[in-house]
């Protein structure tokens, strides 16, 4: 067993932009060698308030091993400046930049994103545009696949709270209200709250049109960590497709399977240590790590 030297504390700072101020929670490397630089991209909505347990232990963890962790809060989520509804994926990119460019003034080591659901997609979309930072390595998991999916199982949210708000049956949405309707409003122009989030027609229309399979990250080995509730569950077909895709592009892709709640979406803040050993050895240095 690796022990690690205890890193130091966590440092929690406003980050300057063009447009505010970002929360960000930096963990500095410990040990007198950085072994490199992080970014973590958090999930949408609600995701975010689940996952801070298990992405404040993962940052703890890779700060042990000789990582400088940085937690970003985007634009309009956490204490970060802005509203939700004024929330935009290019201001969200533009927060991943200037993240990257903190990191590479404070570090100047190689540098990692780490994304989660949505935030992985986000990862995605700024890696495959990236011309100003180059990545040692994508980290995804549990990686959204398709925003248009995404948004319409988000919608559902809405269509479930109706419905159970008018004793309709869930099997019978109203033509009105159901996601189809929901989507196709919010995709004309009309702002939704949705689980306490407005969320505007330009961001809906920016999630609805990414696509992982148009944003194959050829620049950089990916590590993508697909979680199940049973280790016997194959992956799914869609994974698969998806995988087998980036490979005949070209992508450097490591795929593998962790056994793992979804903590980004249990009803009590839940941990995963299966999924935090996994990702811990991505980075101790063999086979694909940085070190």
């Amino acid at each position: 067993m690796t022990v690690h030297p205890k890193p130091p504390g966590a440092e929690p700072f406003f980050l300057q932009t063009d447009l505010g101020q970002r929360f960000c929670l930096f963990h500095p490397p410990a040990g007198p060698r950085c072994h490199g630089a992080v970014l973590y991209v958090h999930p949408f909505g609600d995701e975010m308030n689940k996952a801070r347990r298990m992405a404040a232990l993962q940052a703890r963890a890779l700060a042990a091993q000789g990582y400088g962790v940085l937690q970003l809060d985007l634009y309009g989520c956490g204490d970060s400046s802005g509203e939700f509804a004024e929330a935009r994926w290019e201001i969200w990119k533009d927060d991943l930049a200037a993240g990257c460019d903190w990191l590479s003034a404070r570090l100047s080591a190689p540098l990692t994103l780490w994304g989660l659901r949505l935030g992985a997609l986000l990862a995605l979309d700024y890696a495959h545009e990236n011309t100003r930072h180059p990545l040692a390595q994508l980290v995804l998991w549990q990686p959204v696949q398709s925003g248009a999916t995404f948004l319409t199982q988000f919608l559902r949210l809405l269509t479930a709270n109706a419905m159970l708000a008018d004793g309709a049956d869930a099997k019978k949405p109203n033509k009105s209200t159901g996601t189809a309707a929901l989507r196709a409003a919010l995709l004309g122009g009309e702002m939704l709250e949705v689980a306490g989030y407005d969320i505007a027609p330009a961001l809906a229309a920016a999630i609805d049109s990414r696509d992982a399979a148009k944003l194959a990250p050829l620049g950089c080995p990916v590590h993508w960590i697909e979680t199940s509730a049973a280790a016997e569950r194959p992956l799914t077909p869609a994974v698969l497709r998806l995988a087998d895709g980036w490979r005949e592009a070209g992508v450097d892709l490591h795929l593998q399977q962790v056994t793992c709640t979804p903590f980004w979406s249990t009803q009590e803040i839940a941990e995963s240590p299966e999924l935090l050993a996994a990702t811990s050895a991505l980075f101790q240095g063999a086979p694909h790590g940085l070190s």
